[in-house]
């Protein structure tokens, strides 16, 4: 079986219903409208910024898979440049097929032109095949990204105090206690 190329090329705003496709799981949830009104908003700006790039994977002309390419910082500690490479997406009916390696190849280009030494990127923790891939490709762990909601951290956080008002009230009946025994030796003497 002979393999279609891969063409990997810029977004365009005739991409946006696609991208929804290939990225509907991350992105926020909410309705179909703002969803392709987000990735509308992001593909505009790419177009128009020289640190980013949506770059489209196609195969025998149709979307095969997408990656976000951003110039940037390792961290925001460590100020080495770096391209991230987000969210590189193949649709499953087009895995196998090179698509993903030419995702990969876009954000080494990018990052050679803009002559940044470094590409980083994430997967999910789940993804196996996407976590094996990576690592085939010379993508070793720099960290584990944690997220969640600010509720449910607050809500941890809050469980996880001491608690002082309980400690405060044993302290307060001790000294109600206290106070009462006082009055009775007074009373009684």
């Amino acid at each position: 079986m002979s393999r279609s190329p891969v063409v990997v090329r810029p977004a365009e705003p005739a991409d946006v219903a696609t991208l929804r496709e290939v990225w509907g799981e991350i992105l926020r949830k909410g309705a179909i409208d703002e969803q392709l009104s987000d990735l509308g908003r992001i593909v505009s700006e790419a177009t128009q910024r020289d640190d980013q790039m949506v770059a489209v994977a196609e195969v025998d002309g149709q979307v095969a898979g997408a990656v976000f390419l951003q110039a940037t910082t390792f961290t925001p500690l460590n100020l080495e440049p770096a391209v991230l490479a987000v969210s590189p997406h193949v649709l499953p009916d087009f895995r196998r097929r090179g698509v993903g390696s030419a995702l990969i190849e876009a954000a080494v280009r990018f990052a050679e032109q803009l002559g940044i030494p470094h590409v980083c990127t994430a997967a999910n923790p789940d993804a196996r095949d996407a976590n094996r891939f990576m690592a085939r490709l010379a993508f070793s762990p720099q960290a584990t990204l944690r997220a969640a909601s600010t509720g449910a951290v607050r809500a941890r956080l809050t469980a996880r105090r001491p608690r002082v008002r309980q400690v405060a009230t044993a302290r307060q009946i001790d000294r109600v206690l206290a106070a009462r025994r006082v009055r009775r030796e007074h009373v009684a003497g």
